[in-house]
């Protein structure tokens, strides 16, 4: 049960706060479900939705720093969502909106011939594509740098001309390297944190992502760095060959 709800920044909470206190107040959490990169926090009436950003944390019981964009006073405990850039989002909901409706199938859900056929209607570069949210839900630029030097594929590969082989092999990439990055609980590069506090590991598994001019751990050639999309993205020119 949510007991009581604060709210404080405007760029992480666009709508009204007065309403959206009054929504969350005395509304018991029914279930707690992801979808991609967003949280979805089903109340006995109406939805709390929470995206974590590029900084965002949600933290149990944790410390009130200045950062602090929302407290959830909850009968067992207090719920924070942390955030230092305020590009996350947190938001009540009397019902899921559509733009949020429109968030593609999730990256450890979507099946191989799902993610061909999505590949095969778009002819932008692979990259920013699997990227976009409503392409498939849950990669971030960490794990799409990752996952494409996994499967030895060039960032800038046009989607739709990927092979049938070299498709379901990133298909399999994406999976894998999900699935590791959560059982080492996350990267934490600067300042993300779990729920408990505790920092994230998966860092040091990073193959290229934030190794510019360090060797390939494959072949031993530099790393590079591009913008691709308005985004630093990092590959190895030998092994990720156009």
């Amino acid at each position: 049960m949510i007991q009581h709800a604060e709210v404080f920044s405007h760029r992480v909470t666009r709508g009204n706060f007065a309403p959206t206190v009054k929504g969350l107040t005395g509304k018991a959490i029914q279930r707690v479900r992801r979808a991609g990169k967003q949280i979805f926090m089903d109340l006995n009436r109406g939805i709390l939705y929470i995206h974590l950003g590029m900084t965002g944390k949600l933290l149990w019981n944790g410390p009130r720093t200045k950062y602090a964009r929302a407290i959830f006073e909850l009968d067992n405990g207090t719920l924070i969502f942390d955030d230092i850039r305020q590009f996350g989002r947190v938001e009540y909901f009397p019902e899921i909106p559509d733009f949020l409706a429109r968030t593609g199938p999730d990256a450890l859900t979507v099946s191989a011939a799902e993610f061909l056929a999505r590949l095969k209607r778009h002819t932008g570069h692979i990259k920013p594509l699997l990227l976009n949210q409503t392409f498939i839900g849950g990669v971030g630029n960490i794990y799409a740098d990752e996952s494409l030097f996994a499967a030895r594929i060039h960032p800038r590969t046009r989607a739709n001309r990927l092979s049938k082989l070299r498709a379901e092999e990133l298909h399999r990439q994406v999976v894998a390297i999900l699935e590791l990055a959560i059982q080492h609980r996350g990267s934490s590069i600067s300042n993300y944190v779990d729920a408990d506090g505790a920092r994230g590991h998966y860092q040091q598994q990073h193959n290229v992502y934030g190794r510019k001019g360090e060797p390939c751990p494959r072949c031993g050639t530099a790393i590079r760095r591009i913008v691709l999309g308005q985004r630093g993205t990092h590959y190895c020119p030998h092994c990720q060959r156009p």
